[in-house]
């Protein structure tokens, strides 16, 4: 039995009608060159004709001279009609790819109602769309829509229709659980009767997670002999999604002894699956596993006093691996090890018998209890841990702000700040505009602050999140405040919280500039930078 797993990636097809998700020509091809770049076998690039963004892929992919084939989407001949007549085919062959993915109806109720024609020309349909894009030289792989429920409703049928695809020269007969509703011993029965009843075929799975069991019934049914796995980056897909590959990749590989990507490609599976979030501008769930930022993140003070001895106590696999690290978390449930941990990150010296060590957890304690949270803001509390540690060498000190908000009928909102700042013994008082109060905020401490320090002008914000703390008091509540700032290298995120939303996100800006400016010693030496890194990096 082969140990080699082929992966179809159809995020670009299937994913891209999970909601919110909508992928122009660009994005497609940025896609397809990470995935081409882990190892996938296949790539879905969507259904050609179908719209322009598709049309533009199709032209534009060859370009890039991919190793993985390229696949055109599409469904069987019109009922009653002429394969060699059918518009949908042809957009297939003039797609110009390698391959392609055929859908067709394996439902019999589907069958009656939504094609609203027999079972047997159906299956017409099925064989005629297949005999024909192999005449034009395709390889061609046949999605059985809604196999498992229409299996379940009338096996005959379901089964006829992966021999009738069979016999017309299919080269992959992939099960389709298209509407997410069936189980793990259901998925293993029923594929393991396809095998017997169809030996030596090739077969595929393509799962949904409508019950959160879509790399569950992946797995089964490479258990019960199937061979390709057709999913998405992210488990992005219509309604729930559609199995992840960030989770059955890894699985397969390192747990089960199968080969799906070339081993050097896996440690690029946590950055691939980022940068296809940050593209489709969705954001990954944390706890995702395998790649998600908190997968290998430990919170409890014995859990991280056990993983400083070996990680194995907590973790069930190594975190570089997959391209991820391991992280140590400090907040109100933080110990000593969470600490400590954190401190050694940063290059910082801190006795753990010592009444500062204590102090430091007290003081993290306490800000997390008036609504601070330092998990998501790793700079706020390094700048922290450096105060605490007297390793932090303030630049300059802030002395006051105010601000100016105008609105006139007819016109848009005027924002202005104006910042009183001590640097090097010296008054600074400026002003400056913004599109909104923490945008004319920035100006004016960053206009205060490049005179002495022109790296800023390298540095920017980029995002902004406000969290209401304490929903009862409506209008009164406070709110955390996290802002994410980048430069040419780096990422790091600041927390500020206060009953004053402005002056939450004060103290998040100014964190922000403060973590910038680490490294550099004095004012006397402009730009230069300290060997001292800078610290944390929250990528």
């Amino acid at each position: 039995m082969s140990k080699s797993i082929s992966i179809f990636d159809t995020t670009l097809r299937d994913g891209t009608q999970g909601e919110g998700i909508s992928l122009s020509a660009d994005d497609k091809l940025k896609i397809a060159r990470k995935l081409d770049d882990l190892g996938v076998h296949y790539i879905e690039g969507g259904n050609p004709g179908s719209n322009s963004k598709d049309i533009e892929f199709f032209k534009r992919v060859q370009e890039l001279h991919l190793n993985a084939k390229i696949t055109a989407f599409g469904s069987t001949r019109r009922k009653n009609s002429v394969a060699e007549h059918d518009d949908g085919l042809q957009r297939m062959i003039d797609a110009g790819v390698p391959a392609a993915t055929l859908v067709g109806k394996s439902w019999d109720f589907h069958v009656h109602t939504a094609l609203q024609t027999t079972l047997e020309e159906n299956l017409a349909m099925i064989g005629d769309s297949i005999s024909y894009l192999k005449r034009q030289g395709l390889e061609v792989i046949f999605d059985a829509e809604h196999f498992f429920d229409g299996y379940k409703n009338n096996p005959e049928y379901a089964s006829a229709v992966l021999a009738r695809a069979r016999e017309a020269g299919a080269d992959w007969l992939v099960m389709c659980d298209t509407n997410g509703g069936t189980l793990p011993h259901e998925i293993q029965e029923i594929v393991s009767g396809m095998g017997i009843q169809l030996p030596g075929a090739a077969l595929g799975i393509h799962t949904h997670n409508d019950c959160e069991l879509a790399v569950a019934n992946t797995l089964s049914a490479i258990g019960a002999g199937v061979r390709q796995v057709q999913g998405t980056i992210n488990g992005y897909g219509e309604r729930c999604g559609n199995a992840n590959l960030c989770s059955i990749i890894p699985t397969l590989q390192l747990k089960m002894g199968y080969y799906c990507i070339p081993g050097d490609s896996l440690p690029q599976l946590t950055n691939t699956a980022r940068f296809i979030s940050e593209v489709a501008n969705v954001n990954m769930p944390v706890n995702q596993p395998y790649v998600g930022t908190a997968a290998f993140a430990h919170k409890g003070g014995i859990h991280v006093s056990a993983i400083l001895r070996d990680s194995r106590t907590y973790e069930h696999i190594a975190p570089e691996l997959v391209g991820n690290k391991q992280r140590v978390l400090v907040s109100e449930l933080a110990g000593q090890s969470n600490v400590l941990s954190k401190a050694q990150e940063m290059g910082l010296s801190l006795d753990p018998s010592s009444e500062q060590a204590r102090k430091v957890i007290d003081k993290i304690k306490d800000l997390e209890h008036q609504g601070y949270q330092f998990e998501g803001a790793d700079a706020s509390l390094e700048l922290l841990l450096r105060e605490a540690t007297g390793e932090m060498n303030e630049l300059f000190t802030f002395e006051s702000f105010k601000m100016l908000v105008e609105k006139t009928a007819g016109r848009p909102v005027v924002s202005e700040a104006f910042v009183k700042l001590k640097v090097g013994g010296e008054n600074l008082y400026t002003a400056a505009e913004g599109n909104g109060p923490v945008n004319a905020l920035d100006n004016a401490l960053r206009k205060a602050l490049q005179t002495y320090f022109p790296q800023l002008k390298d540095m920017h914000l980029s995002d902004y999140k406000v969290r209401v703390l304490d929903e009862q008091d409506q209008t009164a509540a406070k709110v955390r405040v996290l802002i994410e700032s980048k430069d040419y290298g780096d990422t790091w995120s600041t927390v500020g919280v206060s009953s004053n939303v402005i002056e939450a996100s004060w103290e998040a800006l100014v964190d922000s500039m403060r973590y910038a400016l680490l490294g550099q010693i004095s004012l006397d030496q402009g730009t230069q930078a300290s060997s001292e890194p800078r610290g944390l990096v929250n990528h």
